[in-house]
């Protein structure tokens, strides 16, 4: 099992519903496929640094999770399929970055 970091960014005329639709379908994804969900967050609208399918914006999404190695193909490849998702990236995490990811949340949390 190895550790994953996934930073996706879904097209801004998504209604909240169609937002939720969409996220739910790839975390489910995960859990089908044995993966284990570490983290999950929602970074909200964001301008994006230059246009992307005519679009100055997009909701960011992030997922940290631990998986089999051979689910991440099929993974990246449903998020070619959906025309909701603008743009997407998927990183293994080593062992400096999981220990920056769990900072990142713990200070997350303490900010909460």
């Amino acid at each position: 099992m190895n550790n994953y970091e996934t930073v996706f960014i879904l097209n801004p005329v998504l209604s909240d519903t169609q937002i939720e639709e969409t996220v739910k379908k790839f975390e489910d994804f995960l859990k089908k496929n044995k993966a284990k969900m570490v983290a999950k967050e929602n970074w909200g609208l964001k301008k994006l640094a230059y246009p992307i399918q005519n679009k100055k914006s997009g909701f960011y999404h992030l997922f940290e999770f631990t998986a089999p190695g051979e689910v991440i193909a099929p993974y990246e490849q449903e998020f070619r399929r959906d025309e909701r998702i603008m743009r997407f990236l998927t990183v293994k995490l080593d062992k400096h970055a999981i220990e920056w990811a769990e900072k990142r949340r713990t200070r997350l949390k303490d900010k909460a």
